[in-house]
């Protein structure tokens, strides 16, 4: 067996108070897209704090409905061990659940504020996706959210660093760097969707539905890889299921409201 030793997940502590690699690096993800969101959101003018109320709101509802995703299809797990739900420092946080939580919040402020909850939506996206490409670097660090058994020339022969490969060394076995292949892809989608916004084709809400569809397309595959994908039943996976309803009712939602437009006359 060779002696490797992983990343410490503990950036540092203070007294008794451990900070997590894991944390900074998902609120690092959040801050940034927090400040790509408030800059796309001056310049179409929208009053400057939107977002800094909305996230007020969504940040905390949505973190909670990641962790309530996750711990209701754990539930077996967690039924025996209470004391561990809120121990989301180890992880165990779903981005679908994040993702209905935050869209959800995002409706309702909309409604309250007198805003287009579309034109939030497609503010939002590039913020989401790029949020999500470095969020994946907190599963680094916990040597989570990778795939199944390869061998090390395997890695070796993707190209990646020394610090990659031997991260993915876990229990004497080299594994998937799937957290990688899913934070290149959203990386991409991050560049499309900064692209697409320019695109004077696509109406409000789009820019939102083509980050679902490119999302969900991703990591409907990538899920695939895992090992350690939440399951529905002995082959069926979570993700796999949420992605692939996510897909299609996106595609279905740009069809009808197209669809709607051109029958109302508008387009």
């Amino acid at each position: 067996m060779e002696n490797i030793q992983p990343l410490n997940r503990v950036a540092f502590e203070i007294g008794t108070f451990t900070v997590y690699w894991y944390g900074i690096i998902i609120g690092a993800g959040l801050l940034l897209g927090w400040i790509l969101a408030t800059k796309e959101s001056k310049r179409q003018g929208l009053p400057k704090d939107t977002f800094s109320d909305l996230l007020l709101w969504a940040i905390p509802i949505s973190i909670l409905s990641a962790r309530l995703y996750y711990v209701l299809f754990k539930w077996e797990y967690y039924s025996e061990n209470p004391g561990d739900i809120i121990a989301i420092w180890e992880g165990g946080i779903a981005i679908h659940g994040a993702i209905i939580g935050g869209a959800l919040t995002a409706w309702f402020f909309a409604k309250k504020k007198g805003l287009s909850f579309w034109q939030l939506a497609d503010i939002a996206a590039p913020s989401l996706i790029l949020g999500q490409a470095i969020g994946r670097w907190g599963n680094f660090m916990n040597q989570e959210a990778h795939g199944g058994k390869v061998t090390r020339d395997f890695l070796e022969n993707l190209n990646l660093p020394d610090i990659i490969i031997n991260q993915m060394y876990i229990d004497g076995t080299y594994y998937h760097p799937t957290f990688l292949y899913e934070s290149l892809w959203n990386i991409l989608g991050f560049t499309l969707l900064i692209v697409a916004r320019r695109i004077v084709f696509l109406k409000k809400g789009e820019l939102f539905l083509v980050y679902i569809m490119w999302y969900s397309f991703g990591r409907f595959f990538i899920e695939g890889l895992r090992t350690d994908s939440l399951m529905l039943t002995t082959n069926l996976r979570v993700a796999q299921v949420i992605s692939l309803i996510f897909f299609i009712s996106a595609v279905l939602l740009i069809w009808y409201r197209r669809r709607k437009a051109y029958k109302s006359g508008i387009m």
